[in-house]
């Protein structure tokens, strides 16, 4: 089995299939979570899942898991996986290539009759972006028990949506109980979403571990006035505030290198009028680290950074911890497995640490996990213009079939 391959003009008829499902005019893919688009995804994997001879169930946050059976049932399976929603301006390839690299992995194994001793499971978890619904991996955290379904149930979307009505309607709230599958291994295959494996010439991404992350949301109150009549030494301008601590979330970030990334993505300003003071600001910070000491500084000086902004302009501050996962390493074993399938095929692989959150941080807790990483052309991932090369997703699937067969064996 050393020489098996897979498929990949098959595995990138597969990707260009499932991006016709929301595809956007710029060349990317709008498909959020429990759309009906997203809906449609999940039915052409079900498809494809059991025509490779797999079972498919759902548990009740629509977690989906195709299942080819292993000469020895009662032992865990070995599981890969990945998610199919995406950035309301995605890509065709963050998220969807690990779903659909399971499953050539699968056909790859039906074509040869190859029976392994466990059996092998593909995993599509729900709302890993966290783009409708937040917070991000939201299917993988509850499988972990993170989140409480209750908790996941309860969530809206910018509509007043709620997540379990948005489950509900497009059919994918399954019987099943969520987490508690038996799991001997997992892996997850990914394009990098940054430049490094590009840069150095690198095909395979060995990945040892993924940063940790803190993210805040922020609102920051002042005093709507007339923009006329209000001298500058009178006003609780909100907005400027703001805007002072939004540099100093960047000044964070560069101080705190090697391995700091701080971002404020989101941010609201009201009553957003031309000619009116700005009031209330609300913001959103997103800092990572691979070091768990740097990370908590990088959080010290952001509450005492921010608490002496509001303090000089007398404004009001409230800073909400949103969300934290510390740095995790992945299992040594399961990661030297991918060492060697890059290895056995001659491609030229380094280690790295992956930036973003994937649900293998969550599989982590409940598994051992590793990743795959492949090149993106010139790193750029929740863009319309992601894009791969299919010779380098193919050796991806590659060493992901490779070390599923090493986990796999009885």
């Amino acid at each position: 089995m050393r020489n098996l391959r897979v498929d990949g003009d098959r595995l990138w008829e597969s990707l260009m299939e499932m991006a016709k499902i929301g595809a956007t005019p710029k060349g990317g893919v709008a498909r959020l979570a429990l759309t009906d688009l997203d809906r449609q995804g999940r039915d052409l994997f079900a498809k494809w899942a059991k025509a490779a001879g797999c079972t498919v169930s759902v548990d009740r946050v629509g977690n989906m898991f195709a299942r080819r059976e292993g000469s020895d049932p009662s032992l865990p399976a070995v599981m890969t996986g990945s998610h199919l929603d995406t950035q309301p301006t995605g890509g065709k390839f963050d998220g969807v290539y690990g779903v659909l690299a399971g499953l050539e992995v699968l056909r790859t194994l039906a074509d040869a009759k190859i029976e392994t001793g466990r059996a092998i499971e593909v995993a599509v978890w729900t709302n890993e972006e966290g783009s409708r619904f937040s917070p991000a991996m939201m299917g993988s955290g509850a499988y972990a028990g993170v989140f409480p379904l209750d908790e996941i149930e309860a969530k809206k979307d910018v509509d007043g949506v709620s997540f379990a009505e948005a489950i509900s309607k497009i059919g994918y709230r399954g019987p099943e109980k969520v987490g508690g599958r038996p799991t001997a291994a997992y892996f997850e295959a990914h394009i990098e979403q940054g430049p490094i494996l590009e840069a150095e010439g690198k095909t395979i991404g060995i990945v040892t571990g993924a940063q940790g992350q803190r993210w805040y949301e922020v609102t920051v109150t002042g005093q709507e006035a007339h923009a006329g009549p209000t001298p500058m030494a009178r006003r609780k301008d909100a907005l400027v505030g703001a805007a002072r601590m939004i540099d100093l979330v960047n000044r964070i970030g560069h101080e705190f290198q090697p391995g700091a990334c701080a971002t404020v993505g989101f941010i609201q300003s009201a009553p957003n009028s031309r000619n009116t003071i700005p009031g209330r600001v609300f913001f959103t910070v997103d800092f990572r680290h691979p070091d768990d000491a740097r990370l908590s500084g990088m959080d010290g000086a952001l509450k005492a950074g921010f608490a002496k902004i509001a303090a000089d302009a007398g404004l009001e501050l409230a800073v909400t911890d949103f969300w934290y996962f510390p740095p995790t390493p992945f299992d040594a074993r399961l990661v030297d497995a991918v060492r060697q399938g890059a290895a056995l095929h001659g491609h030229p692989a380094m280690e790295i640490v992956s930036g973003a959150g994937h649900d293998a941080v969550y599989m982590a807790r409940v598994a051992p996990t590793a990743m795959i990483f492949v090149p993106c052309a010139d790193g750029i991932s929740h863009n319309e213009i992601e894009d791969a090369k299919p010779a380098d997703l193919t050796a991806g699937c590659d060493v992901l079939l490779h070390a599923i067969l090493e986990a796999a064996k009885a």
